[in-house]
């Protein structure tokens, strides 16, 4: 049986922290950013912690076996 692959677009959307946690970008970030203040546009660039219901189906992803 081959080995079990990790999901490759995962791997480049999401990170496992030290902790376990699973940290990913926050969404509204792409475009229509003229109307959004610079304030909430800094803040969008810090990585998101992803929900605790999410968590789990993306760890699965990124699990190679």
């Amino acid at each position: 049986m081959p080995k079990m692959k990790s999901h490759s677009g995962a791997k480049k959307r999401f990170k496992l922290t030290g902790t376990g946690k699973v940290r990913g970008r926050h969404a509204f970030t792409s475009h229509i950013l003229e109307k959004k203040s610079a304030k909430h546009k800094r803040y969008l660039g810090q990585p998101a912690a992803i929900s605790d219901h999410d968590a789990p189906r993306v760890k699965k992803l990124l699990r190679s076996g």
